[in-house]
Parts: structure tokens; C-alpha cells; sequence
């Protein structure tokens, strides 16, 4: 994988590398795991047998690679700390959705593993990020992999990983979007965002955000999951989706947005802190912020 990460250097490197070898074992481990494990995460959302034991197989693995100072995942309460010999000032933080769209489960469709990876101490904003990844259990298991110096996807299997496409762009000419929420659920100004996106793309909505964003990141377009009349602070969290999704967007030649300015630009104070999310080609983006401005 050295050539698609773009001159990375540890621990970024290990870090991506050891995903990517554990992404063929997670998509296999989900067999026999799809019952719910009867416990909430720190969101307050039904965790899957599936969800604990992705972010516990993570947690074994990356808590051991040298230079990793705290992991933290949306599946625990806070943030643990790594090996005695590592200074969190020093070394990186990483914060990751073990399995995103583990509802899917249930009816066997898409789901994904969301990394981002910090040189600040959690909680830190996107623009403390040296990396980001995901991974898609689609029909392939493929990961997208984001440094400094642009975006790369993969296929993965047998413990390979090879090269699909370098230098991944948003294609100029955007086809797909997805919104989330429920329609009653939002306010007049999504509405009327989503009236000007169904009249120009066509609807891609699959319940996973990481299927969805991979199809805005092939075909061009935006997906968002927007602040909601129940949710004025919208569901997705800032760290283990907002940051990692928003930087691999931007890399991309996108933009992000929380409705106001880049996702990266967030400075959370609370682990779990959720946000509205944009991303997506800059004139979709663009316009959510122009809408809400004048709302």
C-alpha cells in the first residue's frame, strides 16, 4: 500500500495498514453476530454484537502499534490511553465508527469502518488530522484512503491490498445525492435544499452513510445528514464521522460543511459531539450554506 498513501509516514502508515489486513476478518466476523448485544453506545443507540466486537478486534490491534497514544470509538464512553511509553502529546490519536450502518445488519446491505487519525489529543478538530480512511463492505470490500497529499482507493483481500484508482477527484459533473432524516423531520430550509437536489440528481440512500459517500465520491453530487427539528445538532459525531468523512471529501477536491464553514474547522469540546453534515461537490455545498444563511 506504500504508493496510495502518498509518502504517509508512521505511525499513519501502520495505522492504515493494519486496518486494511483486519477489514477481510471484520466482513467475515459479522457472520453469527447480528443479534443485539443489549447495551447502548455513548449516543444512546442499540449496539449490535457486531458493533462490540469490531471495535474490540480495532481496539487490540491499534492500541499496540508504536506512537498510538489514545484510541476512542463510538462504541465507548471515552478515550483510552495507549502503552505506557507513549506521550499523548506525542503520539497520534485514533478515533473511529467500528462498523458504520451496522442497522443494515439485519437486511444484509451496506455498512463500513470510518477512520480518522489526529496529532492532537481527543477531542481534536479536523484540522488536526494527518489521515483518514474507510472501509466499505460492499459487494468488494474496497478502502479510500486520504493524507496531505490526496486520496487513493483500494481493494482488499487475502490480507492484499491493491491499487484501484490514485489521485481519486470528485467527478466535475455530480449525478447522485442522499439525504438523511425523515422528511417530516426537517426544517423549511432543508426542504427547500432537497427541492433544488431532486430536481438536478438522482437519490442514492442507502441507510449507511459510508455506502452513500462512496457513491457521492465516484459519481459526484453530496450527501447530507442535516440538522433536524428533533436534532438541531444534527446525529452524525464530529469525530468518529464528521472530521475523517469532511477530510477525505476536501482532499478529494470537494468541500464539507456543517451549514456554516468546513466541517474541519469544528473545535468540539465533548468526545460524542454531534454535527449537521454536508459534503460533496462545492456548488451543492455551497448553496446548503447560502440557503441557511438566508433562513
Amino acid at each position: 500500500m506504500a504508493t496510495a498513501l502518498n509518502g504517509a509516514v508512521e505511525p499513519v502508515d501502520s495505522i492504515i495498514r493494519t486496518v486494511a489486513r483486519s477489514a477481510t476478518e471484520i466482513r467475515q466476523g459479522l457472520i453469527g453476530r447480528r443479534s443485539s448485544a443489549a447495551e447502548e453506545n455513548p449516543s444512546g443507540e442499540t449496539q449490535l454484537e457486531a458493533d462490540v466486537w469490531a471495535d474490540d478486534l480495532l481496539y487490540d490491534r491499534l492500541s499496540r502499534l508504536e506512537g498510538v497514544a489514545q484510541y476512542a470509538s463510538e462504541e465507548r464512553e471515552e478515550v483510552l490511553d495507549c502503552g505506557d511509553d507513549v506521550d499523548v502529546d506525542d503520539g497520534v490519536a485514533v478515533a473511529l465508527d467500528p462498523l458504520d450502518g451496522s442497522s443494515n445488519l439485519k437486511s444484509n446491505n451496506t455498512m463500513g469502518t470510518i477512520v480518522g487519525i489526529y496529532d492532537e489529543p481527543l477531542p481534536a478538530p479536523g484540522e488536526a488530522l494527518l489521515g483518514a480512511c474507510y472501509v466499505l463492505y460492499g459487494p468488494i470490500t474496497t478502502m479510500v484512503v486520504a493524507t496531505e497529499d490526496g486520496v487513493s482507493e483500494y481493494e482488499l483481500g487475502g490480507g492484499e491490498a491493491t491499487v484501484v484508482q490514485a489521485n481519486v477527484t470528485l467527478p466535475d459533473d455530480p449525478v447522485v445525492y442522499g439525504v438523511g432524516g425523515r422528511v417530516p423531520d426537517w426544517p423549511p430550509a432543508i426542504e427547500a435544499y432537497v427541492s433544488r437536489l431532486e430536481s438536478e440528481l438522482k437519490l442514492r440512500y442507502g441507510g449507511a452513510m459510508i455506502g452513500d459517500i462512496n457513491q457521492v465520491l465516484t459519481y459526484g453530487g453530496l450527501f447530507a445528514y442535516p440538522t433536524l427539528e428533533s436534532s438541531p445538532e444534527g446525529k452524525l459525531r464530529v469525530q468518529f464521522e464528521g472530521n475523517p468523512i469532511g477530510y477525505i471529501l476536501e482532499r478529494a477536491g470537494g468541500r464539507s460543511s456543517d451549514g456554516h464553514g468546513s466541517l474541519l474547522a469544528v473545535e468540539p469540546t465533548e468526545l460524542h459531539q454531534r454535527t449537521p453534515l454536508y459534503v460533496g461537490n462545492k456548488a451543492y455545498v455551497d448553496l446548503i450554506e447560502d440557503i441557511l444563511a438566508d433562513a
